[in-house]
């Protein structure tokens, strides 16, 4: 019976322009496995879409008062080319969508599109560009034109308005209902008369007896609640339902009963299980009283229903996600900024998908680790995850995937790795790790041929003090190191930053930024970003702040969002004045730029003066590269590495050596790679041993490898010390050519 009730999954304004996020993917896929009939929109990308169009920008400019009071020099420049902007947006559109890449020659040549205060930054474009990056670089070019009128929607119409954080400042700031209730109530603007628009459209077309909100982030609140409110005034037999990360993580405690005149049900946590016994609830099968992790409202008051007998569902039951019904030829890849790495959130068509439910290790303390998303860890199989990439790229026509796990394991990753290159899967990868220990160089140069093209990982605060605090599980030298690894195997790394950890002080947090500065020097870290710490309800600190040496602001229980937490930090210093500094350094940094200039110059009072050794990563990346990894022995024996030949095919020739009189057959040994051949000389019977082993190493052969089997493979052949041969000159080229330890 619940397969006759049509439920439509969305995703309200703004998450991102150029790739939709994968909540109701994922929720289609497993409404898929149980029969269910479904549909999504992305009412981002159809707001997007009516907004940045010729009649869009008619109605946007129309409805400015020209003798508005908030009309800047720059925003008037913007209304008196409003003609320009109204001809051009069509083919700037089309040409982000792809369809129309000749307007690339007419962007670049920087007299076709009109230009305001965003394009005061493109100075260095050609440098940033190169010669090659037309295409790139107009679409920079487009990105700053879309931004300029970005900026004027939010200076003007509606102060709320961002690409990708929609009422970020309303959904991040209440502890009641106030303000949303009284921003509701108020006459609809220009933005929400496109999204009443879309929905209606979309509503229309589906015909739900469900909508599914999701809420992912505080920019999403407001938009979900109007959704909801549109909905109950104009299909009243609609039910509405609300989820999502930021509604898990805020509304947790939720009793102010106000927000269920716009929505009918709250859930928690994953949505599958959740979302699948409201189904049951609504045709009739299941009590109230048996649904699980969800609110409702009775009799003016907030319920938490949580009876339900049914466990959440293990990675491999969640289904395959499903972006049928999005508008996947329409998203608009974007380039924010020229950093290769910090482009890949804006650029780019990225399938989702994860490989394990929370995070494995769940240990730091500012995250939220009481919360099921991170708690509760379970990991797919690396066949089920190649399957999912498979039916996903035949559906979508894309082979570029973004796993979205909290923090990609490394042996799962090694695994998936594996069975990418058995099945010769042409894919790209990036995903979130940790900067722990198990990344070796080898298996990075594993993770880079089975398609990995960067991760991002948090460093946090640079300090081995402060990390021991969090309970990283990772020190300084350990984070560079493994940074080290991914950028020698050619993975672009990104970086995850933190200013503010209780008792940090002004020397830790200057020395935090010295190592990055050095880390980007030495080519360690290509993006990054900083994040002032927040104590949140669900977090270590947030749970005993007095362990962390911070003073929790006194106070009740906030009837509606209870998730961020006033502090004090008393030990520590004035965090948020490092703020611009930092971020001003990390931007040029990014951009390869102002690398030696001294730190004080970052900040406009006076600083600390660092404590780290000007040389210190530099070191650190001479000490690694000297060691090999068979140095790591088992007490009982050689180190029990896994060997595999990542390499091409080879070929044989053999040839004669007279050498002072003396004659030996030798074999050259030629290594056919994609890009280059090497060839290497070895006596005749040693180059027929390997000629004959580097094909069975080869990551398509199922059997596994010792580097001790080969050892003994070796002794018997009778060529000699095989510790010898290790730190010779052939097994260098054989590791700089695709022989990698594991």
């Amino acid at each position: 019976m619940m397969g006759n009730i049509p439920v439509l999954l969305i995703t309200p304004p703004f998450t991102q322009l150029n790739t939709p996020y994968p909540a109701t993917a994922f929720l289609k896929g497993f409404l898929n496995t149980r029969g269910i009939v479904s549909h999504q929109v992305d009412l981002g990308l159809e707001v997007i879409l009516k907004l940045f169009s010729a009649p869009g920008l008619t109605r946007l400019f129309a409805g400015i008062d020209p003798g508005n009071p908030k009309l800047s020099g720059n925003f008037k420049r913007i209304l008196a080319l409003s003609h320009e902007y109204i001809s051009t947006i069509d083919r700037v559109i089309a040409f982000l969508q792809d369809k129309d890449p000749s307007v690339a020659h007419l962007i670049c040549g920087r007299r076709w599109l009109p230009e305001a205060s965003r394009f005061a930054q493109t100075a260095d474009l050609d440098a940033a560009f190169g010669d090659m990056g037309l295409y790139d670089k107009a679409r920079h070019l487009a990105t700053l034109y879309l931004e300029d009128i970005s900026d004027l929607i939010s200076g003007v119409v509606d102060p709320l308005f961002g690409f990708s954080r929609y009422a970020e400042r309303l959904g991040r700031t209440p502890a009641t209902y106030d303000e949303l209730e009284n921003r509701l109530q108020q006459p609809d603007g220009v933005m929400d008369h496109m999204l009443v628009d879309a929905l209606r459209e979309t509503m229309d077309q589906t015909l739900p007896a469900m909508v599914a909100i999701t809420v992912p982030f505080p920019g999403n609140l407001f938009s979900a609640l109007k959704c909801g409110g549109w909905i109950k005034k104009n299909r009243p037999g609609v039910i509405v339902t609300l989820g999502g990360g930021y509604i898990s993580t805020e509304l947790r405690s939720l009793e102010d009963p106000r927000i269920f005149d716009v929505v009918d049900f709250i859930i928690l946590d994953d949505g599958e299980i959740p979302l699948l016994n409201l189904l049951e609830h609504l045709d009739g099968s299941r009590p109230r009283i048996c649904l699980k992790r969800t609110f409702a409202r009775e009799e003016g008051r907030v319920l938490f229903f949580d009876g339900s007998s049914m466990p959440d569902c293990l990675p491999d039951e969640t289904g395959t996600p499903d972006y049928d019904g999005l508008l996947l030829h329409r998203y608009l890849p974007v380039i924010e900024m020229a950093n290769p790495m910090h482009r890949l959130w804006s650029d780019g068509r990225w399938n989702r998908l994860m490989l394990a439910h929370g995070c494995y290790w769940a240990k730091c303390s500012f995250c939220d680790t009481e919360l099921d998303y991170i708690r509760r860890y379970a990991a797919n199989t690396p066949g089920k995850i190649c399957d999912r990439m498979e039916t996903v790229m035949a559906r979508t026509g894309r082979n570029g995937f973004h796993f979205v796990d909290e923090a990609a394991p490394p042996s799962l990753l090694k695994e998936l790795a594996l069975e990418i290159l058995r099945r010769d899967l042409n894919v790209c990868w990036w995903t979130n790790i940790r900067f722990e220990k198990n990344f070796t160089r080898d298996l990075c140069i594993l993770l880079k041929a089975s398609g990995c093209i960067a991760v991002s990982g948090g460093l946090e605060v640079a300090s081995d003090r402060i990390l021991k605090r969090i309970n990283k599980g990772i020190t300084v030298s350990q984070a560079a190191l493994v940074a080290g690894h991914f950028a020698h195997a050619g993975i672009l790394v990104h970086t995850y930053l933190m200013y503010g950890f209780p008792t940090q002080t002004a020397g830790e947090t200057i020395d935090s930024l010295e190592i990055v500065r050095q880390m980007f020097l030495n080519g360690l870290v290509q993006s990054g970003f900083w994040h002032l710490f927040a104590m949140t309800a669900h977090s270590q600190v947030g749970k005993h702040p007095e362990q962390f040496g911070v003073i929790r602001a006194p106070g009740k229980t906030n009837p509606f969002a209870n998730n961020d937490l006033s502090h004090a930090d008393p030990a520590g210093c004035d965090h948020e004045t490092f703020g611009i500094g930092l971020h001003k350094a990390l931007y040029n940094y990014m951009h390869g730029i102002c690398l030696d200039l001294p730190l004080q110059e970052w900040f406009d009072f006076p600083v600390p003066q660092t404590t780290i050794a000007p040389g210190y990563i530099g070191s650190l990346k001479k000490t690694e590269n000297s060691v090999q990894p068979w140095s790591r022995t088992d007490p009982h024996g050689i180190a029990p590495f896994r060997v595999i030949w990542l390499g091409g095919p080879c070929s044989v020739k053999h040839h004669v050596q007279k050498k002072k009189g003396k004659i030996r057959n030798r074999t050259i040994l030629t290594l056919h790679n994609r890009n280059r051949d090497v060839s290497v000389s070895l006596p005749e019977a040693e180059g027929k041993w390997l000629n004959d082993l580097l094909p069975m190493l080869s990551v398509r052969n199922r059997k596994v490898w010792t580097l001790e089997e080969l050892k003994q493979e070796y002794e018997l052949l009778g060529a000699g010390d095989f510790d010898r041969f290790l730190k010779g000159g052939v097994m260098q080229q054989l590791r700089e050519n695709g022989l990698i330890l594991l």
